[in-house]
């Protein structure tokens, strides 16, 4: 058999006898009705264990292609395209080929361990229910009714929610742009994406915090880029960093999460900010700014962002209500050169169409009534209230034992574990107890440290979730 292994490749030894072997069966190397070399005879031929080979041959019976008879050794079927024989499909393969890489390991046991009713969340990037404005859509839906078409909408988004998001931005966020320069999305994770394929090529370089929820997602490496990293500070993330990895790797774009950072909860001051768009501008180097928390201050003042600041088109902002109103909605956007909008709007056509028009109706009814200002105040006041709740039993049941900066704003508190741990085993633990976190190491090179969300908690459930945590901690300890 002239099969040259590549025993550096990431592909298992066995995938590969098994795929020249399938290979050869598809384009006609190997008859039908043919017999393969015998285990032994081909682990010596190949060099490898005769384990490797039988786990190859097992494979290819599993998928219909050889049949192995007892005493007589492994055969081509002979009714590989007939009729009476019926194959299926590799499926292992195709999804190991496809382009777009899983989630994070951690992250898939995460979304799955919290669809169990024991579990208190304090993992979840989103809103606990009695944080979400039911009672006003339900007003909403009673005084107002639907009467938009149901044809696609606009590429760009429903025209009357792009002016309002255009109004919503200038009035809370200091933000001018045109609805021309806007792009409803599918959340702030589809504008991300859509950037990326966009934007971007194979090969580039970017920037992302570290830790940072941008290193979670998989849409960089599946895009091929180069990910180089900026460490966060108690003060974001140092500008003189970014110079240093352009002059080094010739960065082409700077991904940023710039007030209550996911999952640090700082924000970038002033100085830092200002400093950031004279390098954007010097250097040229684009700026994707995505912003889901600047709105949840707990001394009721905006924060400041980059976009805000930006007078040359340098920052791609993002935005959406995910955090703010409900993950649900699916309403996210994002504003830049109105050629590049122009752009994603195509591309986001090809992939859907344009966004579902019920949502987009709901949200600018939401976005331009009275109840969206006060349902904002209740959130702030309800998040701080968390904060300090989760505060106080950290110090309860861990006190010498964590770290952490308590956070102004946003939904999250970061927190280093100063006794040695497996984080594994505590995440484990932790799902035993019934408390669902996220570990440091999804979000970066902090393997230490861990994200508790209090945003996605009922106020009730915290002391009950920490008491769970630190039992957790106590079992997981070196």
């Amino acid at each position: 058999m002239d099969l040259k292994l590549n025993r550096t490749s990431k592909k298992a030894i066995y995938k590969q006898i098994a795929d020249y072997i399938e290979l050869g069966i598809s384009t006609g190397m190997f008859s039908p009705d043919s017999m393969l070399p015998s285990e032994r005879i081909l682990a010596k031929d190949l060099e490898v264990n005769r384990s490797t080979v039988v786990a190859a041959y097992e494979e290819l019976q599993s998928l219909g292609i050889v049949e192995r008879k007892k005493g007589s050794g492994t055969w081509i079927s002979t009714d590989i395209w007939g009729v009476t024989h019926r194959r299926i499909p590799n499926w292992n393969r195709y999804m190991k080929d496809g382009s777009l890489l899983p989630n994070l390991p951690f992250v898939q046991q995460i979304r799955s361990e919290n669809r169990k009713h024991h579990i208190i969340n304090l993992s979840s990037g989103e809103l606990a229910p009695s944080l979400l404005p039911r009672e006003q859509f339900q007003t909403i839906f009673a005084e107002n009714p639907f009467m938009e078409g149901l044809g696609y909408d606009h590429p760009k988004g429903n025209a009357s929610l792009r002016g309002t998001i255009s109004q919503h931005l200038k009035e809370y966020r200091n933000i001018h742009c045109s609805s021309s320069s806007i792009l409803v999305t599918s959340g702030a994770q589809q504008a991300l994406h859509l950037v990326v394929q966009c934007l971007l090529k194979p090969g580039d370089a970017i920037a992302i915090e570290d830790p940072s929820y941008f290193y979670s997602l998989p849409l960089f490496q599946s895009a091929g880029l180069k990910v180089f990293y900026l460490q966060v500070d108690s003060q974001g993330v140092d500008p003189k960093d970014i110079i240093k990895l352009y002059k080094k790797h010739r960065v082409r774009m700077i991904f940023l999460n710039t007030a209550y950072q996911n999952p640090t909860g700082v924000s970038l001051k002033s100085d830092r900010l200002k400093e950031i768009l004279e390098i954007s501008t010097e250097y040229g180097i684009p700026i994707v700014e995505d912003d889901p928390y600047s709105l949840t201050s707990f001394n009721g003042k905006n924060s400041s962002t980059l976009k805000s600041l930006d007078e040359n088109g340098n920052v791609l902002y993002i935005s959406s209500l995910s955090k703010i109103v409900a993950s649900g909605l699916r309403i996210g956007w994002i504003t830049g050169p109105e050629k590049v909008i122009d752009r994603l709007a195509d591309a986001k056509q090809q992939v859907d169409f344009g966004h579902s028009i019920f949502p987009q109706w709901v949200a600018n009814e939401f976005l331009k009534s009275p109840y969206f200002d006060s349902h904002i105040s209740m959130l702030r006041n309800e998040l701080k209230k968390r904060r300090d709740e989760i505060i106080n039993y950290l110090v309860e049941f861990l006190n010498d034992e964590i770290e952490y900066i308590a956070p102004e704003g946003g939904i999250h508190l970061w927190c280093r574990l100063k006794t040695k741990f497996d984080e594994k085993l505590l995440f484990e633990e932790a799902i035993k107890v019934g408390v669902s976190f996220v570990p440091g190491s999804v979000f970066g090179s902090r393997t230490d440290f861990v994200r508790l969300t209090f945003g996605s908690v009922e106020l009730n459930q915290i002391r009950e979730g920490m008491a769970r945590f630190a039992e957790a901690l106590k079992a997981s300890k070196k």
